[in-house]
Parts: C-alpha cells; sequence; structure tokens
C-alpha cells in the first residue's frame, strides 16, 4: 500500500513541475511512514515541509496543492493535513484486513520482496586470524554478518558469504613457532616460553597430535632454535602509574622473530607440519563453532592463494602511476586519494606487507562481477577503509562499491560485575563458551539488538531470564503462547480454519486489533529497511513491539470464548501473528520454539 501511496504523491509532483509551482530540478528527499499513533491515519508524509521552501509558500499551502493533483489510491478512504504540513492517510475498513489474505497466501515467503533483486553482493565476514578459538567479539560480527546477508536475500539479492582465512603471514608464524616450542617441551626439551608466544592448552594439544603422528622427528637442539635471537621482554615487578606494565630490557616482538627465523631454518619442510597442524586444527574448530551457532559461509577464502593476484594488483598500481620507492621500500600513493598517508605495500627485503594482500583480495572481489561488496570488520579496523578505498580507486574501479560495516566490541557482565577476557594469553571467554551458557538464540538476539557500530553490554543474567525484560525471551513466549492456544482450540472442539475464519474478520474491532494488524502490515517494510540500511536491529525491534502488543492484548481479552464467531476471527488474528514472529526470527537466525 505505501507503493501506492508513494506512487500517487510522485504524480502530484511531477503535476506541480509541469505548473511551476515547484521547479523542475527539485529532487524530493520525503518520507511516507506508517503512523504511531492511529488517529493520525495509517500513513503520514512530510513531502509538503520537504518542499515547502523550494516553493517559496507555507507546507499547508503546499499540501493543500498536492492534495488537490494527488490521483486516488485504491482502499485510501480520505488523506488530510494535519500539524505543520503532514499528509494523513487512512486506509478503508477492509484494507485494515488485507494484510490477513497476505500472510495466509504467502506464510512463511511473507516479509520477502524483489526490492533488491538486481544485486549481487558479497558479504565478508568475521574473518577472524586461524590462530585461537573465537571469542565472544568474533561472535558479535558472525551474527550480526550472517544476519545482514539474510536479509539481503530476503529482499531478493543475490547473496555470497565469504570468510577470509588469514594462513598466510606472521600471525600464523607465531602460532606455527608456538607450536614447535611447545613439541619440543612435550618431547623432554627444556626452554623459556615467549611471552609473545600463543600460550593457551589448545597449543599444547596441536603439539602433542604432531607427536601421535611423528614422533619425535622434528626435534631439533633447543640451543639452536634460541642461538643468536634477541632477549625476550623483561617487566618490571610493578605495575605504573596507569596498571601498565614496565618493560625493564629486551624485546618481545625481536623475541618471537627471532625464534620463527631460527625454527624455520633448522626444520626446513618441516615447518609446514606445525604451521598446517596448526592451521587445520583451529580452522576447523572454528568451522564447526560457526556451523553450531548457525553460521555457515559459501566460500573459505585463502589468503595464500594470493601471490599471483599481488602481483597484479601492484603491477596495475604501478603502471597507473600510484607506486614509487623510497627507503627501499615500495609505496602506495594513497594520499592523493584522500588517505592520511602513503603505505608501504612492498618492503625493502621483498616481502609484500598486509596491505597489499588486502588490495589483491579486493581486486579479486571487484573482478568477481559483484555490484555490492561488504566488509564488516571490527572497529579496531577504521583506519583500513580509507586505504582500501583508495587502492580500489586507483586500480580504476569504483570505491563506491566497497560498503565497510564496522562492528563495536562487546563486554560481558555477570553478577553486575565485567567478565575479563584477553586472547593472547590465552585466558578469554570463548564464543562457544557463551554460547553454552545463554544459548545460541540468546547470543544471536542480543548480538544484533543494536547497531553495529555501538559497544555492546551484554548481560549474561538477562540472557537466561524467564521475564519480559528479556526480549528473546519474550518473543518467543508470543510464538509459544500461540502454538499452546492453537492446541487448546483443538482440544475444546474448536474447529479452526483460516479460510473459513477470515469471513469473520470484521469482529476484530479493537484498538488493540487495528494496532496488531498495523504492525503485521508493516512487517515487509522493516525488513527491506533493515536490509537496506544494514540494521538487523529494526527487525528485533519490530518483534518485540509486536510480540508486546499481541501479550497485552491477550491478557486483557478472551480468544477461546463463547462467541464461536469472534473466537475464529482472534484465534486468526493470532496464527497471523505467530507467522511473522517466526518468519522475523528465522530472519535473526533465533528459533521459534512450540512450547516454553
Amino acid at each position: 500500500m505505501n507503493t501506492a501511496i508513494q506512487a500517487a504523491l510522485d504524480h502530484a509532483v511531477q503535476s506541480l513541475k509541469a505548473e511551476g509551482t515547484l521547479p523542475s530540478d527539485w529532487n524530493n528527499t520525503s518520507v511516507l511512514t506508517r503512523t504511531k499513533d492511529r488517529s493520525h491515519g495509517d500513513f503520514a508524509s512530510n513531502i509538503a515541509m520537504m518542499g515547502a521552501k523550494v516553493a517559496g509558500m507555507k507546507p499547508r499551502d503546499l499540501a493543500e496543492k498536492i492534495l488537490a493533483n494527488l490521483p486516488e489510491v485504491a482502499d485510501i478512504s480520505k488523506a488530510e493535513i494535519a500539524g505543520p504540513g503532514f499528509i494523513n492517510f487512512f486506509l478503508n475498513a477492509d484494507q485494515r484486513f488485507a494484510v490477513l489474505d497476505r500472510i495466509e497466501a504467502q506464510k512463511e515467503q511473507f516479509g520477502k520482496t524483489q526490492a533488491n533483486a538486481a544485486k549481487k553482493v558479497q558479504v565478508e565476514f568475521v574473518s577472524a586470524n586461524p590462530t585461537s578459538s573465537l571469542h565472544v567479539g568474533h561472535g558479535r560480527g558472525a551474527a550480526y554478518g550472517m544476519t545482514v546477508a539474510n536479509l539481503l536475500e530476503a529482499t531478493g539479492a543475490t547473496v555470497d558469504r565469504e570468510y577470509y582465512v588469514n594462513d598466510a603471514g606472521r600471525q600464523m608464524d607465531i602460532l606455527a613457532t608456538s607450536t614447535y616450542l611447545r613439541y619440543l617441551e612435550l618431547t623432554g626439551q627444556t626452554l623459556v616460553f615467549p611471552k609473545n608466544a600463543y600460550q593457551g592448552d589448545y597449543v599444547k594439544q596441536i603439539a602433542q597430535s604432531i607427536i601421535d603422528k611423528d614422533g619425535d622427528a622434528h626435534v631439533r637442539p633447543v640451543a639452536d632454535i634460541y642461538k643468536d635471537v634477541p632477549e625476550d621482554v623483561q617487566y618490571a615487578a610493578e605495575l605504573d602509574a596507569e596498571g601498565n606494565k614496565v618493560v625493564l630490557s629486551g624485546d618481545k616482538e625481536k623475541h618471537i622473530d627471532g625464534l620463527i627465523h631460527n625454527s624455520q631454518n633448522h626444520l626446513g619442510a618441516s615447518y609446514r607440519v606445525f604451521h598446517q597442524a596448526a592451521l587445520h586444527a583451529i580452522l576447523d574448530d572454528i568451522k564447526d563453532d560457526l556451523g553450531e551457532f548457525g553460521v555457515t559461509f559459501d566460500q573459505w577464502f585463502s589468503e595464500a592463494t594470493l601471490t599471483e593476484k599481488i602481483d597484479e594488483a601492484l603491477q596495475t598500481l604501478d603502471q597507473r602511476g600510484f607506486l614509487y620507492e623510497k627507503d627501499g621500500n615500495i609505496w602506495f600513493k594513497s594520499t592523493e586519494f584522500g588517505d592520511e598517508k602513503d603505505r608501504v605495500v612492498k618492503r625493502r627485503n621483498g616481502q609484500t606487507t598486509y596491505f597489499a594482500s588486502d588490495i589483491a583480495y579486493h581486486l579479486n572481489k571487484l573482478q568477481r562481477g559483484y555490484t555490492d561488496i561488504i566488509d564488516i570488520w571490527g572497529s579496531d579496523h577504521h583506519g583500513y577503509i580509507a586505504r582500501v578505498k583508495a587502492a580500489i580507486d586507483a586500480m580504476g574501479y569504483n570505491s563506491k562499491k566497497l560498503t565497510v560495516l564496522l562492528v563495536q566490541f562487546v563486554s560481558l557482565w555477570r553478577g553486575g560485575e565485567m567478565v575479563q577476557m584477553s586472547s593472547r594469553s590465552g585466558q578469554f571467554v570463548t564464543l562457544r563458551d557463551l554460547r553454552k551458557e545463554v544459548g545460541n538464540d540468546a547470543a544471536r538476539f542480543y548480538y544484533v539488538m543494536r547497531k553495529s557500530e555501538q559497544h555492546i553490554d551484554f548481560d549474561l543474567d538477562l540472557a537466561v531470564s524467564q521475564s519480559k525484560d528479556n526480549a528473546v525471551y519474550y518473543i518467543q513466549y508470543a510464538h509459544a503462547r500461540i502454538c499452546r492456544m492453537l492446541e487448546k482450540a483443538v482440544a475444546t472442539g474448536i474447529n479452526f480454519d483460516t479460510v473459513n475464519a477470515r469471513q469473520f474478520a470484521a469482529k476484530l474491532e479493537l484498538d488493540a486489533e487495528t494496532e496488531i494488524l498495523a504492525k503485521l502490515a508493516a512487517y515487509p517494510e522493516i525488513v527491506v529497511r533493515a536490509a537496506n540500511h544494514y540494521e538487523p536491529h529494526q527487525v528485533g525491534n519490530y518483534l518485540k513491539e509486536l510480540a508486546a502488543l499481541f501479550h497485552g492484548w491477550y491478557n486483557e481479552h478472551k480468544v477461546l470464548s463463547d462467541d464461536a464467531e469472534l473466537t475464529q476471527a482472534r484465534l486468526l488474528l493470532s496464527k497471523n501473528v505467530q507467522q511473522v514472529v517466526l518468519n522475523g526470527l528465522e530472519l535473526l537466525g533465533v528459533s521459534a520454539p512450540e512450547a516454553m
């Protein structure tokens, strides 16, 4: 219905442009929204207020001219001017119930549209280094990315979900060397484990798996591995005034890099045994974790496969005049595209940088023919946006194809206190830990209930509570409550049939019932809006409001009553609420239990 009203408004605007009331080049940026107050009609437009200035008249005067040029819209009983110049539209009585027919006809497809059918979208998310299990921060990116992809698909887009596997580079080398040092320990060698190595027990488990397979075949003298390696960092016993460790001597980064270098030299081809064992063990764990969380990918893209694409990307940038040499390094002129400084893409030792891999990966994405590329990154990667967009433009593509969505950090709270976590020490709260404590449904729901760029304080106690303060419980309870009601209807001999019940819809005369009908009709618009703005929380908020309307109505009015026709009508309304709750929860990756 909103589409028909908008079309009528557009027709009126064109008529006013033709007669000279509105400039021919006026860009209509007005919005048509559902009203919150039923006394203001069903839809309201601010078009007169948006166009008043360019028309040189008062908004109400322009509104009168718009109404005079407004063609008849089927199922609209009247349109009137309100307040400073809003135009309110009222549906006729029959149109109020049309949503019941649409839901009954479309069922699980209700809410899905073809609004984005022309789009081929890649959504890349999570992409955590395969160096440890996923933690609760990764979980938010997983839930958010999956739901954004679901919303885009629900609005007709072709969507590819992709995980970028950082299986090359320094972090994987730190993990491989950490695994090798644990291997040496487990085979009887004595050493001081580096502070900058990966500390978790999972590293020992990977090392043990190699021993189980290969025994001591990869043992080398510890002295050789530590020979000429810079001293590890040494800290003072006490923290400084800001609570930070005080460095007395040494350098943890140079220390671990020296160990990596020696491990690679002394192991030779065997070094890959540790690299691959660590990679596959942790990547398999990540895949299992995400799969159990309802997060799946169409492709797991390996960074290690980008070697030729890096050469192609750098060659393209060089041919287009955007590379130069300085101090032995090769630099990209990213400042010419708005970045704060130029960026190194190849070091003097011939090694390419992480940024060079990022450029090559995005070149690969662009060459796959997507209309839209969506990267979902942690908020700490904000500084990378300008340089990646600069590289896209420099290679001759349009950086507007790339949208970067930043996901803020997550803080866990239990019993009124913040739960501490850290990754390198291995003492972090994993996504699996969270799912075990609060369940997949609460995790998926609360992860997406705020804008992605806003910080989340995740209340573990609230997430498991059975109260209306726990939004996911309250929404799921609406679905379960209706299931129980329908079962009771059958048990008491009520022959409920949606087609037959439709003839009694006019019995739904209460204001609360009208509100529920209007809320149901708004669902497809909410899905499109949430998809286009990458805001899953709009669907979550909608479901909370729908559940609140239903629970309030149900608590005040009997559904199963002595009035057979009214019972049929109210069962029909309830059945439609159940369907929309189910559809919305499915988009969010949350289950709709039939009993609670």
